[in-house]
């Protein structure tokens, strides 16, 4: 298959119109390129905000209601596109609210068939749960699909072996993300490069890119788009099979051959994913004295 992963800058929408031609545009280039399954970022909803005017869109807990409100279009859109490019797209994820239970951050995944089902964030970053409200959603899901069998790590929750360790049948790891500065970029690529090892598998990492003086939940962001895996055999050394260039919009692509993860994990250089068990099951080291 070919893996297409978001390089996504957020835009200021006027209309419903014009977010439906963007997506669309998007979505028409990835699948004129061959790819197979679409990958867009964490919070790449909050885009929809603008559509409540400056005010909704510049505060925290406006702007969550305001991206809330128009899911149900959003999913209709993405539905009607997967369906017309014959394409399994992973939607960027939205804070979605629900009865009167807190937000939560939530993506969904479209397959071409018409089925849709969500993913929500496990772990809550600071900013999440300390300004923003955002809290964890319903259980980690693994998605068997045409594609193969698909696990989805939002951001922070990448950075979480236990979190990996329930995806250990998952041929795929999709990593939508948001990151402020570099560091926070790189955190989560080390964790979705690690989950990658660990469970001899192939991760998607997705990121929103660029400035957006308008909001205060995504007024900067810095990432990219990559495709890692394990660094054995039938994969490259360094485990990435594909990155793009930092901050510059755009689609980054990859093939992946579900054979080849088969076979590393059959018999690679190194077998992370089968001797998982053999850690010593302990919460932490002993204590040694050692002066």
């Amino acid at each position: 298959m070919k893996v297409a992963t978001a390089a996504y800058p957020l835009d200021w929408l006027d209309s419903w119109a014009q977010y439906e031609d963007k997506l669309s545009g998007w979505v028409a280039e990835a699948a004129g390129q061959g790819a197979d399954l679409l990958v867009f970022p964490e919070y790449g909803a909050m885009e929809l905000s603008t559509l409540a005017g400056v005010e909704a869109a510049g505060d925290l807990t406006r702007s969550i209601h305001a991206v809330s409100e128009r899911m149900a279009e959003a999913a209709a859109l993405h539905q009607k596109l997967a369906a017309e490019h014959r394409v399994h797209i992973l939607g960027a994820s939205a804070p979605v609210v629900e009865s009167t239970t807190p937000p939560v951050n939530r993506a969904e995944l479209y397959a071409p068939s018409g089925l849709r089902d969500h993913q929500d964030k496990q772990i809550m970053t600071r900013f999440e749960r300390e300004e923003w409200g955002i809290a964890p959603g319903g259980p980690l899901k693994l998605f068997d699909t045409a594609l193969g069998r698909i696990g989805i790590l939002i951001c922070y929750d990448s950075e979480f072996p236990l979190l990996g360790r329930a995806f250990a049948e998952a041929d795929l790891m999709l990593v939508p993300s948001c990151t402020e500065a570099l560091a926070g970029y790189w955190r989560v690529r080390i964790g979705a490069m690690a989950r990658a090892l660990e469970n001899q598998c192939v991760t998607v990492m997705s990121s929103i890119v660029g400035r957006n003086d308008w909001s205060q939940a995504v007024d900067l962001n810095t990432g990219t788009g990559g495709i890692f895996g394990p660094p054995d055999k039938g994969f490259p050394a360094t485990g990435v099979l594909a990155e793009g260039q930092i901050n510059a919009p755009g689609w980054t692509y990859a093939e992946v051959d579900l054979t080849k993860i088969a076979k590393v994990r059959r018999d690679g250089a190194v077998l992370n994913r089968s001797h998982w068990g053999e850690q010593t099951p302990r919460s932490k080291a002993d204590p040694v004295r050692f002066q």
